[in-house]
């Protein structure tokens, strides 16, 4: 495991911020969060992702690679770190970290009616936040509607948000994460344009 990415400086205290800022970005869609401190990602994974992933995952939420993603150092950061399983398959995934190429949101577990909570949150990695073209976010914790930018998704993607979207109170959270920032996308926030 040579050259492996380090992780959190202060594990507890770093672990508690960062916390913090990943529930403001869910309580805040919309809002594009810095997350100063954050560890530098391993290979192509951002800082963002990173500290999502040291924060929110552990050896009891299996996590799941888009293939691009596949690499020693990547998987030595999460095996060290981390200690998530891996999933094999996207249905067994608590988490997941995908490319702005992901166009579907097909095979990730989206809850139940009874259980919606059971559902898969995917990290994103994009091009830029707050650039590209514009969309309309409507609902919990907008005030009116907000115009949000996300560079990288393409048209696809935003129709399976809507897909997504309709399934509520089931469906999948989506954290978009480029550099040290992170925007979060919750299952009951419409996308409009």
């Amino acid at each position: 495991m040579t050259g492996l990415a380090a992780g959190f400086v202060d594990p507890a205290h770093d672990a508690q911020r960062l916390f913090r800022a990943i529930l403001d970005a869910f309580s805040q869609p919309g809002r594009i969060l810095h997350l100063p401190g954050a560890p530098g990602g391993p290979g192509t994974i951002s800082p963002a992702t990173a500290a999502c992933l040291l924060t929110l995952a552990d050896r009891d939420t299996p996590l799941w690679l888009a293939p691009e993603l596949e690499t020693a150092a990547v998987r030595d950061f999460i095996r060290f770190h981390v200690g998530s399983p891996r999933a094999a398959e996207r249905a067994d995934a608590t988490f997941a970290v995908l490319t702005q190429g992901v166009t579907s949101f097909e095979g990730f577990t989206i809850g139940t009616d009874s259980y919606p909570d059971r559902s898969a949150t995917l990290l994103i990695e994009v091009r830029a936040l707050g650039e590209g073209r514009p969309r309309t976010w409507r609902g919990p914790g907008i005030d009116g509607a907000a115009q949000v930018a996300v560079d990288g998704p393409a048209e696809a993607f935003w129709r399976a948000c809507s897909e997504n979207h309709a399934l509520f109170p089931c469906g999948v959270d989506v954290v978009f994460a480029a550099g040290s920032q992170l925007l979060a996308l919750p299952r009951s926030i419409a996308v409009e344009g």
